[in-house]
């Protein structure tokens, strides 16, 4: 299970003062403004950044953080992720699991492994898992109660069916 969360990337700079735009990859964009700092992962280290100040801007979040007031400070931080630890995420509810603990898990059928999640579309009606079954190549399955039967994060697996025409 991953220790760490993530919330945005840093898709660019935002004018001169250090501002960064952010691509919110939570479902609520605006836990960014009850967020005190964030980590940013460099590739090489976790870094705690102070939030100062957020603002909104079409899908973006505009991040300004405490002690970084220069464009050239954030240059490299482009394509970056931010990081929240799993104990400051969003609680979620029944039948809801966060991505990160999806991804990588086994996924079996009545007849017994089908494949691996590999990852997770996520679309306006439901999500669709993209699954690398063994037999069947990349098979997109929708996050629906008809087709996933069990998820089971502690064990690292999930129990699907596969309705006619998935195939």
């Amino acid at each position: 299970m991953e220790q760490f969360l993530q919330v945005g990337v840093i898709s660019s700079t935002h004018g001169i003062r250090g501002e960064v735009k952010v691509f919110p990859t939570t479902d609520d964009a605006g836990r960014f403004k009850r967020l005190g700092s964030v980590l940013l992962d460099t590739g090489k280290e976790r870094r705690r950044l102070e939030i100062q100040s957020v603002r909104f801007f079409k899908q973006f979040v505009i991040v300004k953080f405490r002690g970084i007031d220069s464009i050239n400070d954030v240059e490299g931080y482009r394509g970056k992720s931010l990081l929240v630890p799993r104990e400051d995420a969003v609680e979620l509810g029944e039948d809801e699991y966060y991505i990160a603990d999806l991804i990588g898990m086994d996924v079996l059928t009545e007849e017994g492994h089908f494949g691996i999640l590999k990852d997770v579309l996520e679309t306006g009606a439901n999500e669709v898992y993209i699954i690398d079954s063994d037999r069947c190549g990349e098979v997109l399955v929708p996050a629906i109660r008809q087709c996933i039967l069990d998820v089971d994060t502690k064990e690292n697996r999930m129990k699907i069916r596969l309705m006619e025409g998935l195939l």
